[in-house]
């Protein structure tokens, strides 16, 4: 084994076990989660570009979704193509290429946190104060919400990553797990990382209970204002929506607060891969299916451009 390529290190890579425990079928995993993330890809991509092209979608609750579409698309990017490798061969990665996957993820992910609260937030804003929502959801007031929210996850996982970079690695260099997240990383700390678990605890609970909380209180204050509509299809249709978007929310929400405040929940390794695979790579191919299948105004916009696409290569 090769010695010091980084400072304070004794190892120079990781090797990824990812789903060792099931080698058997390694192949059948490969295919599926394969068509898994051409699916989220190409998803979250029609998502953006409706958005982006279409002036009838420039608005606060779509500029959120593009937001959220372009967020799952970079946050799974990062993660699902070097567990792909682990499929097919040993998937090796640096230290600090360990530390750097492990920082993109953790940054995107936080930043979702974020930003299913913001949409949350715009659709209770929209829901009750419709006459006020143009002024309270401006173009300004949007885009620091979002800035906000990019934001705030770099700087959260910056400080954890920055923590993480000053322990010492020595041996065994094999993560199972299949990519690089914080609890096995942290197993294999030569150095005391109570410092930098401790902190990961802290910054975990507020980065996830405070946004959850954001997101239910809304949720049920938009409940309790349709309740006072006189019933009808537009009522079930919110309760619906709603209701669709909360096990969305939920899934994602309720893995992470598992795997990151109360690990010791979680008595198996595979286990906890499996939570792993639910915010890594259901929720996001969930969220476009969610946000915009019942949606007209996307179905349109994408059926123009797809129009204008034909007619262009037809003439």
């Amino acid at each position: 084994m090769e010695m010091v390529a980084l400072e304070n290190q004794t190892i120079t890579e990781f090797v990824l076990l990812g789903f060792h425990d099931v080698a058997e079928l390694h192949l059948v995993f490969f295919v599926v989660l394969t068509i898994v993330y051409v699916s989220i890809v190409m998803g979250n991509v029609l998502i953006v570009v409706a958005v982006v092209s279409s002036r009838s979608l420039h608005t606060p609750m779509y500029f959120f979704l593009a937001n959220l579409s372009f967020l799952e698309i970079l946050y799974t990017s990062t993660v699902v193509p070097k567990m792909l490798e682990g499929f097919l061969q040993e998937a090796a990665i640096s230290v600090a290429g360990c530390l750097l996957q492990f920082f993109i993820f953790g940054s995107l992910a936080t930043a979702e946190c974020f930003m299913l609260a913001v949409m949350a937030y715009d659709r209770y804003l929209a829901i009750c104060y419709p006459l006020r929502y143009p002024l309270l959801m401006g173009p300004r007031g949007c885009l620091g919400l979002v800035v906000i929210a990019w934001l705030s996850g770099f700087m959260v996982d910056g400080l954890v990553v920055a923590l993480m970079g000053q322990l010492r690695f020595c041996g065994p260099n094999h993560i199972d797990h299949f990519y690089c997240d914080f609890m096995p990383l942290m197993g294999l700390a030569c150095s005391d990382p109570s410092v930098a678990q401790m902190t990961t605890f802290i910054l975990s609970v507020v980065c996830l209970t405070v946004p959850f909380g954001l997101i239910l209180t809304s949720y049920a204050r938009i409940v309790v204002t349709v309740l006072k509509v006189p019933a009808g299809a537009q009522r079930l249709k919110v309760f619906s929506t709603c209701s669709s978007h909360l096990v969305v929310v939920s899934t994602f929400y309720g893995t992470l607060m598992v795997l990151y405040i109360a690990p010791s929940a979680v008595h198996s390794q595979l286990v906890s891969k499996v939570f792993a695979l639910l915010y890594t790579v259901v929720t996001p191919l969930l969220n476009p299916v969610i946000y915009t299948l019942r949606n007209k105004e996307v179905h349109h916009a994408l059926r123009r451009l797809l129009y204008i696409k034909l007619t262009k290569t037809l003439s």
